[in-house]
């Protein structure tokens, strides 16, 4: 059926071409749809010349007359065409589609029923559409349809257009925020000869120009900080990142994330700075700062409450942090069928536990603060336990939503915590970090104490209540069969 509909239109594409072109390189537009229905009866008034394009998105053809709905970006208005006022009407009967986009020349009318309408006089194909689009009652309901061929979810789903409209603010509004406060957008190197900045596991390209193998970059971290040593004290960037992992509802291989550093500031300073840039976008997406997300009524106004890691983790799992073993911990996660591997030491155990027992319960927002050393490889240790990082992690809806903390700068403590993480790689833990020589190298320079901070499209998706794969225009997908 559908190769007998696309063989139909191929005829007709052909058809019209012994006339015309059914690709133009020019189009003529005086207005836009939107701007015509706004002003209808202005135009009507002064029988105002009209040069309209759009998508054919229904045509009924009575005879002697024609009507089609027709949409650009900004609005549906209907076109008539008729055998008595539109120029070669029989050969536009024949040869014009649902889904074709034509260029149509006329005046504004009323019809018999009132409807607001455009009196075509002229019109012609500037695309045409080969392929049947599929209507929004019919062909177009499965979700994996749906994000392979977004461009279809696009043309029927306003919705949709408005989600990424919504998504283009989020990211305006974080960069215009940033930029308000002197910070300085740079870009950083997506291929990087050491992964770092994160524990994930990364791609591996060839560059055969260097004949070298590198990293698509699984942070933006450590070139960042490489430049408040050059002595650029505010610096962000927002860019992608690619990390070979698993898909779920928050993640992705590839996608946009932004980090910021502050030179002379700590995580302290970061916190409050952060907290005035999330009421922000929140402000900007919804008008007010209380939404309903995911059924639950989220206040993101109120000042964000500091969250003891050791607290809560205690409070949830019952186990002491600051005497825990690797034993407590491993008997923890067997009770929470949590799969432990042979290589996961006290860190790991750590962090998966309280993303199974802990983070789940935390649906406010707030800051969850000063986690385990094992945990976090790149902060600054507590000056009143070395035990601890002065870290934050923004949490809400019981997920992750930022992490921020004050930046380890000493070169000696950072070669340790590198080495630790190398010993677990030589394990088997394929995410743990590779030690970065060219980073030590920069931080023996002398890096100033600095905040740092980064948080990535997750929090769109969370806001937006929906899975991060649906808040991308193509999220990458396996082939079709």
């Amino acid at each position: 059926m559908l190769e007998e509909i696309i063989h139909d239109r191929r005829k007709k594409c052909s058809e019209y071409e012994t006339k015309a072109s059914a690709f133009p390189a020019v189009v003529e537009r005086s207005h836009h749809i939107g701007e015509v229905i706004k002003n209808f009866d202005s135009f009507l008034e002064q029988e105002k010349k009209l040069s309209l394009v759009g998508r054919i998105f229904t045509l009924r053809d009575q005879g002697g007359i024609l009507f089609a709905d027709i949409n650009d970006e900004s609005g549906k208005l209907q076109f008539v065409f008729s055998d008595t006022e539109t120029k070669d009407f029989s050969f536009i009967q024949k040869t014009f589609d649902n889904g074709d986009l034509i260029e149509a020349h006329g005046i504004p009318y009323k019809t018999k029923r009132g409807e607001n309408s455009l009196l075509v006089k002229n019109a012609r194909i500037v695309a045409k559409s080969l392929r049947p689009v599929p209507t929004t009652w019919y062909g177009l309901e499965d979700t994996e349809m749906l994000l392979r061929d977004r461009y279809l979810d696009l043309l029927l789903h306003e919705d949709t257009k408005e989600l990424f409209r919504k998504k283009a603010l989020f990211w305006e509004t974080i960069r215009d925020y940033l930029k308000k406060e002197k910070y300085l957008e740079v870009e950083m190197p997506v291929l990087e000869p050491v992964p770092g900045g994160a524990e994930a596991r990364p791609f591996i390209t060839h560059h055969n120009a260097l004949d070298e193998d590198f990293y698509l970059r699984i942070s933006l971290e450590l070139p960042l900080k490489k430049v408040l040593v050059g002595g650029i004290e505010k610096v962000f960037e927002i860019g992608r990142i690619f990390r070979n992992e698993g898909i779920d509802r928050e993640h992705l291989q590839d996608y946009t994330q932004m980090e910021c550093y502050s030179a002379y500031e700590n995580y302290d300073d970061m916190m409050r700075f952060i907290e005035g840039m999330y009421k922000e976008v929140v402000k900007k997406l919804f008008g007010a700062l209380k939404v309903r997300i995911q059924d639950a009524d989220i206040d993101w106004g109120e000042k964000w409450p500091k969250v003891d890691y050791y607290e809560i983790f205690k409070k949830e799992t019952g186990i002491n942090l600051s005497s825990a073993t690797e034993e407590q911990l491993q008997k923890k996660a067997r009770e929470l069928n949590i799969s432990i591997k042979p290589f996961y030491k006290k860190g790991r155990l750590i962090d998966l536990i309280y993303k199974k027992a802990v983070r789940p319960n935390l649906i406010q927002p707030c800051f969850l603060v000063d986690p385990p050393v094992e945990i976090e490889p790149l902060a600054k240790r507590l000056d009143s336990d070395k035990g601890r990082v002065a870290r934050f992690q923004i949490l809400a809806l019981g997920t992750e939503l930022g992490k921020g903390f004050s930046e380890l700068n000493d070169p000696r403590d950072q070669r340790e915590r590198f080495e630790d993480q190398m010993k677990l790689r030589e394990e088997g833990d394929v995410e743990a970090q590779i030690i970065d020589e060219e980073f030590i190298e920069a931080l023996e320079y002398g890096m100033p104490p600095a905040a740092g901070f980064g948080m990535s499209e997750r929090l769109f998706a969370v806001l937006m209540g929906r899975p991060i794969r649906e808040t991308v225009v193509f999220p990458l997908m396996k082939k079709k069969e």
